[in-house]
């Protein structure tokens, strides 16, 4: 197997904050290697090294050579002046004659990823739409090696699982770092922790990796215990030979110290601690009324009606630009509906984590700062409560780093730091929007476990399909138009309905153009509009051999026209794939409308 990359005795700090020491590692041909560590600890910071947009203390970082590495990073960067199409279209090879279609290319792979506008200028695109032009970009490089920070971030979850079948699929070695627990565990076969200044690789995929890292952890908690029993038993013949100095004492007295610092070794969780308890929640929870909201021509809801059940816990899935986020506004009381209201009962507490509220902070204030502006105590329950500084300290911030600036923490950081500042004010009804971007898996681990027990109601726009079947009991579909569906279930059993249906539907649509083929070549009906004209001639005996070879390129273009439909709606085609895929398409459709209008010609004769 062709070695890609070789990573040998990298070192990385942050003055005297050790992210990772004297990593070594190989890349080769065909891995799929998926990267996981908390918030912190230097997941971005390792892909920038490889990628050369930052240094590093010491070791080696060699590519083999003539390598084509496409980096896809976690905030693409959007240069002004440019549109989504120029953005996207990749410079010839050197070499490449005058017919290069990258333009094309890249018009075909943006329709592919639903950019409708193509020349929609870059600072005008949303925060998904940044990201699906910035991963087409890089796909169309063509690249021997991908290195993906955070892919699947501001995707919906029909471009994530696109992104997904086609990594899974194609022989790409790929580097990347995500948080989507489905995602690693369907595209890599091999997982690398960074973890306490290391890195462990995993031959296996996430599920794998979660029982082989339970293994570690036990084994190394064994081992710490059989160190600190051995120090004791070490540290009693240390006082009781205060004078020795001889070789073997010596030996000794250095392993002595050397047991001392493995028996500091931490080896505790790190994980945010979620025990706050919700306020009381009453009966009566709330009730939308014949709720109506409309945007012009665009309709997010219509008519719609609805009564929230105590400790009712919902997902809400949809397209980008369905409605979803507007449906939280209208319920929080920040927008109101055009016809409708929605009745609140008077018990319900909001606590709402949103998109825009990551950008209230004043970074000019310090951490502990900022949460003392909102209380200087926490209720944690009736009995207890504690300080802003002690509260911190169960998000992960020490009081060094609760001292920090809030314009120099990481995004990870300002996330923990933003769900504090929520959940501090003890809410029972919790609205989350988007709350998995970001966060570590460790972390997102935590809160499911506090949601899924959290004696509230929750309602959560996600497009992380892990975190919706661990937390939801059932899901508003927003379909478009108005029109809003209650789903009875999790979202992967939601995601095999919707599967099954459309199945179904290309199958009714096959049979159906099948059908009007086969109509078509048939003797006509009485009353067909097709009529034999005064003096109409017979067919002759070539045009008849004419019609029925026409008649089997209809019925053969149509099939092709189908299962190319189907291959570009599936996710599996790679960048060049998908281009002669969406090329033929088209020149079949070209072809089919030719060979149809003949076929009416000669059927018209034929009367």
């Amino acid at each position: 197997m062709e070695s890609y990359l070789q990573i040998e005795g990298l070192t990385k700090s942050f003055g005297d904050r050790m992210l990772f020491e004297d990593v070594t590692l190989g890349v080769y041909e065909g891995d799929k290697i998926g990267i996981v560590a908390r918030n912190g600890d230097g997941k971005t910071t390792f892909l920038n090294i490889l990628t050369g947009k930052e240094d590093y203390d010491s070791g080696n970082v060699v590519y083999r050579n003539g390598i084509r590495v496409g980096y896809l990073e976690q905030l693409p960067p959007m240069p002004p002046g440019m549109t989504a199409l120029e953005y996207a279209t990749p410079e010839p090879e050197p070499g490449t004659d005058d017919h290069w279609n990258g333009a094309d290319l890249a018009r075909q792979m943006l329709t592919q990823f639903r950019i409708a506008d193509v020349d929609m200028p870059l600072e005008h695109l949303s925060g998904g739409q940044a990201k699906r032009v910035a991963l087409a970009r890089v796909l169309l490089t063509g690249p021997d090696m991908l290195i993906l920070d955070e892919p699947t971030n501001h995707l919906d979850i029909d471009m994530i699982e696109w992104l997904e079948n086609y990594l899974s699929r194609q022989r790409v070695t790929l580097l990347m770092v995500t948080h989507d627990r489905y995602f690693l565990d369907k595209v890599c076969s091999r997982i690398i922790e960074i973890d306490r200044h290391q890195v462990y690789s995993y031959d296996g995929n996430y599920d794998y990796y979660l029982r082989r890292r339970a293994e570690r952890q036990e084994a190394m908690a064994t081992e710490l215990a059989r160190v600190k029993n051995l120090l004791r038993t070490e540290l009693e013949w240390m006082r009781r030979q205060p004078q020795a100095r001889g070789s073997k004492a010596k030996y000794r007295i250095d392993s002595f110290h050397d047991l001392e610092a493995r028996s500091r070794t931490d080896l505790s969780t790190r994980d945010v601690s979620l025990d706050v308890k919700s306020s009381y929640i009453g009966s009566k929870i709330f009730e939308a009324v014949n709720v109506s909201k409309a945007f012009g021509d665009k309709v997010i809801l219509r008519d719609w009606s609805y009564t929230f059940a105590r400790y009712e816990k919902v997902g809400i899935v949809g397209d980008n630009g369905a409605g979803k986020s507007t449906f939280i506004k209208l319920l929080l009381g920040q927008m109101q509906p055009d016809s409708g209201h929605f009745d609140v009962g008077q018990t319900v507490r909001w606590g709402y984590y949103s998109q825009e509220g990551m950008t209230g902070f004043d970074d000019s204030k310090k951490v502990i700062d900022a949460v003392r502006e909102i209380a200087e105590t926490v209720r944690i329950d009736d009995k207890t409560t504690m300080t802003a500084s002690a509260f911190l300290s169960k998000f992960l911030f020490t009081p060094e780093t609760q001292q920090k600036y809030i314009a120099r923490l990481s995004g990870g950081e300002r996330r923990r730091l933003y769900l504090a500042t929520v959940l501090m004010r003890s809410p029972n009804f919790l609205v989350l929007d988007e709350p998995t971007n970001d966060l570590d898996i460790m972390t997102l681990a935590v809160l499911e476990d506090y949601l899924a027990s959290f004696k509230g109601c929750v309602i959560v726009v996600s497009h992380d399909r892990f975190f919706l079947d661990r937390i939801v009991d059932h899901l508003f579909v927003f379909r478009g138009d108005g029109d809003v569906r209650d789903f009875p279930g999790d979202y992967s059993t939601y995601r095999h309905c919707v599967a099954v249906e459309e199945k179904e539907r290309r199958e009714l649509e096959a049979k159906r153009k099948a059908e009007a083929a086969a109509k078509a070549g048939g003797t006509p009906a009485s009353g067909n509009t097709w009529r034999k004209r005064d003096g109409q001639r017979k067919l002759t005996f070539k045009e008849r051999r004419e019609m029925e070879e026409t008649e089997r390129r209809i019925e053969a273009l149509t099939a092709e026209k189908g299962e190319l439909e189907s291959s570009l709606s599936s996710g599996t085609l790679d960048a060049d794939a998908i281009t002669a895929a969406a090329k033929r398409l088209s020149e079949v459709g070209e072809e089919l409308d030719a060979a149809e209008m003949r076929y009416l010609e000669l059927l018209e004769i034929e009367g």
